[in-house]
């Protein structure tokens, strides 16, 4: 297997870098990236700079985001006269708005297992500017993205990623790819938001439509929804509630919650959302 040239960079187990090593994983995966020199790219998590080199030999211009402050002075020396801009910050709370000019972002990365799942929800709050996404995760999560309904990996992360996205997952990556060699297989997945999107007239119920079907997965979607609405709302809606939550398909959750939008929703249940919201938000000061 050849390796790409790290700078000796300890990896941090605190931000959960498994830095990738292999080039011929590097090489197939700039392949199916496909980058050409005027894309608006940015990478998240660059770390020693493994993909980032072979991705400059394609771009004019690339923005990269690394909240390991260590790592950021080898980046910036080495690559940033080739058409590097590093962003030093939590990509969890970056601003992509900012990276999104008249030309649609295209977002690569290798994302730390730990913060894999919540930065896909925060980049898909971006959809309608980002032309595709290329991640190398657990395969344990790109299946997730990936199921299909009647399976046990679908779930929540599955119908809110479908709703905006195609998902196309590319092929797997074995630990012996990375230093240190994670404990768990990875793979490639590519995420292109639709371009007709299913229509939720509101997101904000879909998301909690479909929290709460997804809340405990052997219960029926009546026994989960009753955490949301009342007997006579339960009873109102077109949907078979003896199914449980993932025998509905992404079309049948955004009707479901359509339905929904149009009832009045329980006011304390609204406000133990909002105090639950709080609270994670003062825990995370």
């Amino acid at each position: 297997m050849k390796k790409n040239v790290s700078f000796g960079h300890i990896p941090r187990k605190r931000f959960g870098q498994n830095f990738l090593e292999d080039m011929s994983i590097i090489d197939r995966l700039v392949a199916s990236i496909a980058p050409k020199a005027n894309d608006n790219m940015v990478e998240i998590g660059p770390g020693q700079g493994a993909l980032t080199r072979p991705l400059l030999e394609y771009l004019d211009v690339l923005n990269a985001i690394e909240l390991d402050r260590d790592l950021i002075p080898f980046l910036r020396a080495g690559l940033e006269p080739e058409g590097l801009t590093v962003h030093e910050a939590d990509a969890l709370k970056f601003n992509f708005a900012n990276l999104m000019q008249e030309r649609p972002l295209r977002v690569v990365g290798n994302l730390p297992y730990n913060i894999s799942t919540p930065l896909i929800f925060h980049l898909l709050t971006y959809q309608e500017k980002i032309q595709d996404m290329h991640f190398m995760l657990q395969l344990e999560v790109v299946d997730r993205l990936a199921a299909e309904p009647n399976s046990k990996a679908y779930g929540r992360l599955t119908v809110m990623t479908q709703y905006y996205c195609q998902v196309f997952k590319l092929f797997d990556v074995p630990p012996t790819a990375f230093n240190p060699p994670p404990k768990v297989m990875s793979a490639i997945v590519r995420l292109k938001p639709r371009t007709f999107p299913l229509q939720a007239t509101d997101m904000a119920v879909m998301d909690k439509v479909v929290r709460f079907s997804f809340s405990q997965r052997r219960k029926t979607l009546r026994n989960n929804l009753k955490q949301l609405l009342n007997a006579e709302q339960l009873d109102e809606l077109n949907q078979d509630l003896k199914k449980r939550p993932e025998q509905l398909s992404v079309e049948d959750y955004v009707n479901l919650s359509n339905q929904i939008a149009t009832f009045t929703l329980d006011d304390d249940i609204n406000k133990r959302e909002l105090s639950k919201s709080r609270t994670k938000n003062q825990q995370s000061e």
